[in-house]
C-alpha cells in the first residue's frame, strides 16, 4: 500500500510457510449510522500563496533520499524520488486533497464517470482537448491502451510490480472522439479511479524492452509542468526544467532540482545554503524552529535557547584577561589561569560557530504536518508463542496505544492520536475506530489471556543442550548487530523506500520524533526479562483453567509454559535517524513486562532488516510503516490477505509480513472491490478492519510526524499532509509578500 499518485502500490514479494485458522470476531466496529471519518488531524503545511505573489523564475533546490534506480513507478524498484518525478512530469488522472481523497485533475481530465454496469463496467474518460505529449502528439487511447497492455499481467515479459485493477480490464478503445477513452471492464473495479496515474506514453509502455529498460534512466517524452533534463548518478541530482509544450498555469520556477542528501547531511547543507527544502529529523526540527525565533537585534542572537531558557551571550577575549589577572591577583599560578582563558576562548569559538550555523538557518522554517503513513506493531503469527491468537491478543491488549502516540507526537506540537484504523487514516472517507474488535488496554485481561493459552507466572524452566529460546537471536542476527554501529532505528515504509528488494531504507529517519530522556539507548541484545535466556515454544493448549488471571502481585514474574519462558525477539533496525522506535520500543517492553512477556531487542543493519528479517519472518515484533492509501480495497488487500500456496509448495504471503489472515477478512476486501456504491464498500471495509484488529496480527499506533525545513519565502511547498504536490505553483514568494501558514495547535513546541 502506498501513496496513491505518489509511488508504486508494490512491493517484493515473500514466501514464507504459514499455517493459520479461522479467527473469532467479539465485535465489530464501523457500523454505526454516523460517518465515523472525522477530519485529518493536521493540515497541509506549505505556506500557500496565490500565483500573483509568486516571482518568476529560480531553482528550488530539493532534498530527496536517493537518485532512483528508474524512472518507471510501475517497476519493482521504483522509490519516492521516482513518484516526485512522475507528479512532476507525467498526465494524472485523478489527484490528492487534502482529506486523501481521488479528485479529477482538470489539467488532463475534463470528466470521468461510470456509463455502464450491466453486463458489463464501462467508464468514459473525456480528455482536456489541449493535453499534449512534449513531442506535441494528442494524449489519447492509444497510451490507455498500452499502459493496459503493459500492466495486465497477461504478457510476462513486461517487468511489472503490480496489476491491480488493470488484470480486470477486458478492453481499452477509442469513444466517440478522439478525446474520449472507453474502458470496459471484465469484472467491477470499485478503484477504477487509482488507473492511468501516473499515465505514460506509448513510446514506454508499448513494448516489453522499452517499458523494461527505456524509462530508467531518461523520459524523452512527458506532459507535465516540468520535464526531465537530466538524471545525474555522480552528482546525485535530477533535474527537472519547464515543459515548453505545458498547456496549463505555466510553471513558476525555472528548474527543480532533486538533490540525494542523506538525513543526518541536511542540516549542514541547509547551513550552507545549498538547499531551499527538505525534511527533516526532530533534532533538526528542534535547531531550525529556535533559529527562526525571535533575535537580540544588537548581536543577532537568539534571545532564546532550547526549552525556552535564556540563550547565553558571547564571551570575548576582554573578559578571558580579566579572568587571568583576577586569577593572579588572587593566589592561582600563571599557568592554570592561562589554561582557564583557553577554556574560555575554546567556549567562545563554539559559541561563535553555534551562532553563525544558526544564522545560517534562520532563513528557514518548520513546516510540519502528519504523513499519509502509520507506524505499527507487527506480531509474526507463523510460528512460536505469537501463532496463538491468544497471545497476539494479550501483547495488543497490553499496550497503551495514547502513551506510545504522545510519546512521539506531543514534543512536536502535533495532534497525538492514536490510529484506529489499518486501512485508512482520521479524514479519509474509509476511516473508522475498529479497535473495539480488539479492545482497550486491559493488562488484567491481557493476563488472563496469557494463563488461557497456558503460561503461567513463575513456572518451572528448562532448557536442553542447543535448545534456543523462541525469538532468541541466531548467529545471523549476532553478525548483524556486530556490524551496526549503534545508530537509531530508521522507520520503514513498505512500498515508499522503493529498496525493499536490497533491504535499504530510503525513508531515512523521517520517523525520528523521540525525546532521548524518553529511552536511553539498549545495547544489542539486552533482556528485558527477568530471569535467564531460556527455551520457549510448544504448541498451544490449557494449562490453566480457561479465564484464570495471572495471581495477584506477580504481574513482573516471567511466563512460562513446558519449561519455557515466554520471551519475544523484538527486531529493530540500526541506522541513524530514528530514535523514535527506540523510545518507542522500550515502552512496549516495559508494558509486556508489566503482564509477564519478556523481550529481547536485536538491532540489525538497515539493509538487512527487511529482506533478511521482516519480509524472511525473522522476527516475533518489529516496527515499521505502511502508507495510507485512497483505495484501500486495492492496496490494502494483499497486506492482510490469508497467505496461499505457491507453485513449489510454499506458502506466498505477497505483503503479508506479518502471515495472520483470515478467509473472513479476504472475502470482505473483494466485496468491497466489486461493489460500485462508495457507501456499501466503505462498510465493507470497515468490517474487513474490524476483523484485522481481531485477529491482532499488527497493532497501529500513531501517525507518522512530517517535518520540512523550507526557506521562509518558499511558497506552496513543505509538509504537504494528504495533498498531492501541486509543481506548477511551486516558488519564492515577491519581495514583501507573505505565505499564510496553518495555526499552530497548542502544544508544545519541537524538542529533541
Amino acid at each position: 500500500m502506498s501513496h496513491v499518485g505518489v509511488g508504486p502500490r508494490a512491493v517484493m514479494r515473500a514466501v514464507a510457510f504459514l499455517t493459520t485458522g479461522v479467527l473469532a470476531v467479539p465485535a465489530l466496529a464501523g457500523c454505526t449510522s454516523e460517518d465515523p471519518a472525522g477530519k485529518p488531524l493536521a493540515e497541509q503545511d506549505v505556506a500557500a500563496a496565490a500565483r500573483a505573489r509568486i516571482s518568476d523564475g529560480g531553482t528550488l533546490r530539493w532534498a530527496v533520499d536517493s537518485v532512483p534506480d528508474t524512472l518507471n513507478a510501475f517497476q519493482s524498484d521504483a522509490d519516492a524520488t521516482t513518484t516526485r518525478v512522475a507528479q512532476a512530469v507525467l498526465p494524472s488522472m485523478y489527484r490528492m486533497d487534502e482529506t486523501g481523497s481521488p479528485v479529477r485533475n482538470p489539467d488532463y481530465l475534463e470528466s470521468a464517470e461510470v456509463v455502464d454496469t450491466e453486463p458489463k463496467q464501462v467508464v468514459v474518460y473525456k480528455l482536456n482537448q489541449q493535453a499534449v505529449w512534449s513531442d506535441g502528439r494528442e494524449i489519447g487511447a492509444a497510451d490507455f491502451a498500452a499502459q493496459w497492455r503493459a500492466l495486465s499481467g497477461k504478457d510476462s515479459a513486461y517487468w511489472t510490480a503490480r496489476n491491480a485493477g488493470y488484470d480486470r480490464i477486458e478492453k481499452v478503445e477509442r469513444g466517440a472522439n478522439d478525446l474520449e477513452v472507453k474502458v470496459t471492464f471484465s469484472r467491477p473495479y470499485a478503484d477504477w479511479k487509482a488507473l492511468f496515474t501516473p499515465l505514460y506514453p506509448k513510446d514506454v509502455t508499448g513494448t516489453p524492452d522499452a517499458f523494461n529498460d527505456g524509462a530508467r534512466r531518461a523520459l524523452k517524452v512527458s506532459a507535465g509542468p516540468f520535464a526531465v533534463k537530466k538524471v545525474d548518478t555522480k552528482g546525485d541530482q535530477v533535474v527537472l526544467t519547464g515543459n515548453p509544450r505545458w498547456w496549463g498555469e505555466p510553471a513558476k520556477l525555472d528548474e527543480i532540482v532533486l538533490r540525494a542528501v542523506p538525513r543526518d547531511e541536511r542540516v549542514s547543507e541547509l547551513v550552507a545554503g545549498k538547499l531551499d527544502l527538505a525534511e527533516i529529523d526532530p533534532e533538526t526540527a528542534d535547531e531550525v524552529t529556535l533559529a527562526a525565533g525571535p533575535r537580540d537585534p544588537a548581536t543577532g542572537t537568539p534571545l532564546m535557547g532550547p526549552g525556552g531558557t535564556p540563550a547565553a551571550g558571547p564571551q570575548g577575549r576582554s573578559a578571558a584577561e580579566a579572568l587571568r589577572s583576577w586569577a593572579i591577583a588572587n593566589g592561582s599560578d600563571e599557568e592554570a589561569a592561562e589554561e582557564e582563558v583557553l577554556a574560555r576562548e575554546e567556549r567562545g569559538e563554539a559559541a561563535a560557530k553555534a551562532r553563525r550555523r544558526q544564522q545560517a538557518l534562520s532563513g528557514f522554517e518548520l513546516r510540519k504536518s502528519l504523513e499519509p503513513a502509520y507506524t505499527q506493531l507487527a506480531l509474526n503469527g507463523a510460528e512460536g508463542p505469537l501463532a496463538d491468537e491468544r497471545v497476539r491478543r494479550a501483547v495488543a491488549r497490553a499496550l497503551d496505544r495514547e502513551e506510545l502516540a504522545e510519546a512521539v507526537l506531543k514534543p512536536l506540537g502535533l495532534p497525538a492520536e492514536p490510529v484506529g484504523s489499518h486501512l485508512a487514516l482520521s479524514g479519509q472517507p474509509a476511516y473508522a475506530d475498529g479497535s473495539g474488535a480488539l479492545g482497550e488496554q486491559n493488562a488484567k485481561e491481557a493476563r488472563a489471556l496469557l494463563a488461557d493459552a497456558g503460561w503461567v507466572p513463575g513456572g518451572p524452566v528448562k532448557k536442553k543442550d542447543g535448545e534456543e529460546a523462541a525469538g532468541a537471536e541466531k548467529d545471523e542476527d549476532k553478525k548483524d548487530e556486530e556490524k551496526s554501529e549503534g545508530g537509531d532505528d530508521g522507520t520503514y515504509i513498505v512500498g515508499e523506500d522503493g529498496k525493499n528488494k536490497d533491504g535499504k531504507n530510503d525513508d531515512g529517519g523521517n520517523d525520528d520524533a523521540g525525546d532521548a530522556k524518553d529511552g536511553a539507548d539498549r545495547e544489542s541484545g539486552e533482556k528485558h526479562s527477568s530471569g535467564k535466556n531460556t527455551a520457549q515454544g510448544g504448541a498451544p493448549g490449557a494449562y490453566a483453567p480457561k479465564g484464570t488471571a495471572a495471581p495477584a502481585g506477580a504481574a513482573a514474574a516471567p511466563l512460562a509454559k513446558d519449561g519455557k519462558e515466554l520471551t519475544l525477539r523484538f527486531v529493530l533496525p540500526s541506522g541513524p535517524g530514528s530514535g523514535t522506535l527506540r523510545t518507542v520500543a522500550d515502552r512496549i517492553t516495559d508494558m509486556l513486562k508489566e503482564i509477564g512477556i519478556g523481550t529481547r531487542i536485536t538491532k540489525v543493519p538497515d539493509e538487512s532488516y527487511f529482506k533478511d528479517h521482516i519480509a524472511a519472518g525473522e522476527y516475533d515484533l518489529a516496527l515499521y510503516s505502511w502508507p495510507a492509501s485512497a483505495f484501500p480495497a486495492t492496496d490494502a488487500r494483499p497486506i492482510y490477505a490469508k497467505p496461499v500456496p505457491a507453485a513449489d509448495g510454499s506458502l506466498n504471503v505477497a505483503q503479508n509480513y506479518t502471515r495472520v489472515g483470515t478467509d473472513q477478512v479476504d472475502q470482505l476486501f473483494d466485496r468491497a472491490l466489486a461493489t460500485l456504491d462508495q457507501k456499501e464498500s466503505r462498510d465493507l471495509l470497515r468490517k474487513a478492519d474490524s476483523r484485522i484488529w481481531a485477529a491482532a496480527g499488527s497493532v497501529p499506533l500513531y501517525q507518522r510526524p512530517q517535518l520540512t525545513a523550507a526557506r521562509k519565502n518558499l511558497a506552496n511547498a513543505g509538509a504537504f499532509g494528504f495533498g498531492t504536490p501541486v509543481y506548477e505553483d511551486m516558488g519564492f514568494l515577491k519581495k514583501g509578500a507573505q505565505g499564510s501558514r496553518p495555526t499552530a495547535p497548542a502544544s508544545p513546541s519541537p524538542s529533541s
